[in-house]
């Protein structure tokens, strides 16, 4: 065997798990040993088509069964997995697929109007492959490209330092970068996901959360995957499915926002379901309000939660669920394979209780930006990579996050990056400056705010701004409100005071210019 990587999971795992269970989508139940064939026949027809060892394959889906296909055979040809959050916009859909050089597209067909309109202008340097139904005229279908494929098993040589995954953050410079996460990365994330959340055989996760986030794929499906476990898939995210699904399938791990567990809680149906079989609750995003921690402690459940980040894959640290409580508003400990140091502006070490920047060592670390040297030079210092996010241990060595460098705002579990959407509200020439602040919301954790000056003589309406950015990026990362003011406070250097911004505006007023641009 010369592939060492994450390609061969499935297929070693068939003997040991034959009869298992795999994966649960709807009324489909595929077992282990299917899995694998349907993995190696993949592989085989993508080869046939060209792809080969470093070719990079896209993805343009929610949670399917051929995401997983697809992920698993890529990486059995030593090719690069490329999925894409289909809450894109069309021109973000298509700067991921030319800055990778994705050479296929899989999407589902659901999808295909997205695929069209951020995609179709390449056509003739790309192939494409449509899952589900029903078909597109002229595009391979997805089943008939497996069934095409040999179903011999190939071993193609690919080591624990080849990449495996890119994944795109939002750029804090308005331009995402995609981060390559290596098959190493992706192994030891799986190490510290079973060691430090107690992952075993036989776990049941269901994956509420889209697998083009890098959690719900590297913390849930692949370490259960790896345990011989069962991973079920719901496409999209319904309270009340939720809940039949945990009792009808007795799952085991549950990994979501605040708000989802919120959601979950708040539906007519929680007090009548059996939730007995959960035994793995993480949140992420935003700190679990104290109102929905005692209301899942009345039903015996407490919260895991941690730090981390896609560059990270994505766990740094790790919060033991019987500590939740001790140590509130904690981040938790250093994940076991994992190194977390908090240092000065010289990178020298603090001791506990000062506040420093994080950085993060270990084998679940990215070494670079794809195609961004400067990007990966600026990020790695000496085997570190620096998060840009502020924060302290305690004397017991847990960590508090105390504010974020990077001035991203977290909506719902999906990150906004402000330069971003600054940059895109700045090619209205009316604007003379911009700042986008996060502010709290009740559902979403925190909402994007903008808060604009306006060029002398200039006219322009919120209305103006949210019809300029639709389109153009993802609606989530559209703000909820755009307020116009005469000036914006300033450092003695001409920095923006967000700090400023954020106190001013953490509490919506009637009599502010408003515009409720739709978020999904």
């Amino acid at each position: 065997m010369h592939n060492h990587g994450i390609g061969p999971w499935v297929w070693r795992r068939r003997e040991r798990s034959r009869g298992d269970i795999a994966l649960t989508y709807r009324d489909q139940r595929i077992r282990y040993e299917v899995l694998a064939e349907r993995i190696d026949r993949l592989a085989n027809a993508l080869a046939d088509r060209g792809v080969a060892a470093g070719d990079r394959v896209a993805y343009l889906g929610n949670n399917h069964p051929s995401f997983l296909e697809t992920f698993f055979a890529t990486a059995t040809l030593g090719a690069i997995f490329v999925p894409l959050n289909t809450r894109l916009a069309a021109p973000e859909i298509e700067f991921a697929l030319e800055d990778s050089g994705a050479t296929t597209l899989v999407f589902h067909s659901e999808l295909t109007d997205l695929a069209r309109s951020g995609s179709w202008s390449t056509r003739a340097k790309r192939r494409f492959i449509v899952a589900g139904q029903p078909p597109v005229e002229g595009i391979e279908e997805y089943e008939a490209v497996v069934a095409s494929g040999a179903a011999d098993h190939r071993d193609e040589p690919v080591t624990l330092d080849d990449a495996a995954l890119i994944l795109y953050t939002s750029g804090t410079t308005g331009h995402p970068k995609g981060a390559v996460l290596t098959h190493g990365n992706l192994t030891w994330n799986c190490f510290n996901v079973m060691v430090d959340y107690g992952v075993t055989a036989g776990e049941r996760v269901l994956l509420i959360s889209p697998m083009f986030h890098v959690a719900s794929l590297t913390n849930g499906a692949l370490p259960v995957l790896l345990q011989g476990g069962t991973v079920i898939l719901h496409e999209k995210f319904d309270a009340g499915r939720v809940l039949s699904t945990i009792e009808a399938e007795q799952v085991t791990m549950l990994s979501g926002v605040p708000t989802t567990f919120q959601m979950l809680q708040e539906h007519p149906a929680w007090d009548s379901t059996d939730i007995s079989s959960l035994r793995h609750l993480t949140c992420g995003g935003s700190a679990m309000p104290e109102r929905m921690l005692q209301a899942y402690e009345a039903r015996g459940l407490g919260f895991t939660g941690g730090y981390g980040m896609t560059e990270t894959a994505p766990g740094a640290t790790a919060m033991p669920a019987h500590m939740a409580r001790h140590k509130l508003g904690s981040s938790g400990l250093k994940h076991f394979f994992t190194d977390v140091k908090i240092v000065d502006e010289h990178g020298d070490e603090l001791p506990p209780g000062e506040v420093g920047e994080i950085w993060i060592s270990g084998p679940n670390v990215i070494t670079e930006y794809w195609n961004r040297p400067e990007a990966s030079e600026a990020a790695l210092v000496d085997g570190w990579f620096r998060s840009g996010d502020l924060g302290y241990f305690d004397e017991d060595g847990y960590i508090y996050i105390s504010d974020r460098l990077k001035d991203m705002i977290i909506s719902g579990g999906e990150n906004i990056y402000s330069a971003e959407v600054e940059g895109v509200i700045m090619e209205l020439t009316e604007v003379s400056a911009v700042a986008l602040i996060g502010v709290p919301d009740a559902k979403w954790g925190e909402v994007p705010l903008a808060v604009a000056t306006l060029k002398d003589g200039a006219s322009l309406t919120a209305e103006d701004v949210i019809a300029h950015l639709t389109g153009r990026l993802a609606k989530y990362k559209i703000p909820k409100r755009v307020v116009f003011v005469d000036e914006l406070p300033r450092t003695a250097s001409g920095k923006i005071r967000k700090a400023d911004l954020r106190a001013e505006f953490a509490v919506p007023s009637t009599d502010r210019p408003a515009d409720g641009g739709p978020r999904s």
